[in-house]
């Protein structure tokens, strides 16, 4: 059978407003010795998808950026010089970083981020290089699939980091977001309490049904760091997914026990900067910044994953088809979502 020639993809056509999303059909490029052709069928979207869009996101970008960083498809073709690590039919995601294959990111590394600084996966048919390439858990569907580089590996590399979460640990996961539901699931899996906190006492029954151990409405209780104290007989949590910003960042650092862990992820939330110097040293904890995570680590999550497959199951809100893909962006931006939201491509 031919290979595809073109692709129909999205493309900003300016940044500023998501209205800016627009859709063609490109020739592909010829199929290089050393890439792998793949068949794109679902893209999940991130807080970041929504913010490059808005042009608030920092950073130089190619001229009508192709957007999304998270896909998961099907190996179509495999150039001479790729050798028998990808064959045809393969399953497989792309990682967030096209070049992170192991340990620390780096500028260089920074530079090869999907839907940012090199044109992303909203579209039909992609090229890529195979060291990118991560293999799908036989058990997860593609869309389930398309939510695990970011949202997933960000979650993962938080809690597996320098000190990683153990059985006996309690984890704070603010928000039922991506990265939150998933960094629930990471925690429950490695034997960790979970607690969790949502504005909406709907989103916090399925953080429960999940198997958070406890649940915070923060528009309820919004001294909800006190809670926490009192939750963990005054100890504090072990790690805190810090996805709210400079608006819960002063709280998780209360809410945080001695020489515990702080891992800034999002900023959602939104607020005014707040002081950190004085808490992290009187709690002698630990902030540390995520940038989503290694081709490796991608490896290793999808173990974890496959031995819980239950537990681990990724939670998608809401599937679009392709056509309806702003409506998809609309509908994250509204945060009315648990989970994930995915487009279906195929």
């Amino acid at each position: 059978m031919a290979l595809p020639s073109t692709t129909k993809h999205y493309f900003w056509s300016k940044l500023g407003a998501l209205t800016n999303l627009s859709s063609k059909e490109s020739q592909l490029p010829p199929l290089r010795s050393h890439e792998v052709l793949v068949k794109i069928h679902a893209v999940s979207l991130q807080y970041r998808d929504i913010i490059v869009g808005l042009n608030k996101y920092p950073g130089s970008f190619p001229d009508e950026l192709v957007p999304c960083s998270d896909m998961a498809g099907e190996v179509i073709a495999v150039g001479d010089e790729v050798g028998t690590q990808w064959k045809k039919g393969d399953r497989v995601c792309a990682n967030f970083a096209a070049d992170h294959i192991a340990g620390d990111t780096s500028p260089e590394i920074q530079k090869t981020a999907h839907g940012g600084a090199i044109h992303g996966v909203l579209t039909q048919y992609k090229v890529f290089r195979p060291h990118s390439l991560v293999r799908i858990p036989d058990h997860l569907s593609f869309e389930e699939a398309s939510t695990l580089p970011c949202a997933a590996l960000t979650a993962y590399n938080a809690l597996m980091g320098p000190v990683p979460v153990k059985g006996g640990d309690t984890v704070l996961v603010l928000g039922t977001g991506g990265v939150s539901i998933h960094g629930l699931q990471i925690a429950l899996a490695s034997g960790a309490k979970v607690i969790a906190t949502s504005s909406s006492d709907e989103k916090l029954k399925l953080a429960t049904k999940l198997g958070a151990h406890h649940v915070i409405n923060y528009k309820k209780t919004p001294e909800w760091h006190e809670e926490i104290l009192k939750l963990t007989g005054g100890r504090g949590v072990d790690h805190v997914l810090e996805v709210g910003g400079p608006d819960s960042l002063a709280k998780s650092l209360k809410a945080v026990r001695v020489a515990g862990w702080v891992h800034t992820i999002g900023f959602v939330g939104g607020g005014e900067p707040t002081d950190v110097v004085f808490p992290t040293i009187r709690k002698a904890c630990y902030i540390r910044g995520i940038q989503i995570g290694s081709v490796a680590q991608f490896n290793d999550m999808n173990r974890l994953f496959a031995l819980h497959p239950e537990v681990t199951r990724p939670v998608i809100d809401k599937v679009f088809p392709f056509e309806e893909a702003l409506q998809a962006y609309e509908y994250l931006k509204s945060q009315q979502h648990v989970g994930k939201v995915v487009i279906k491509v195929a």
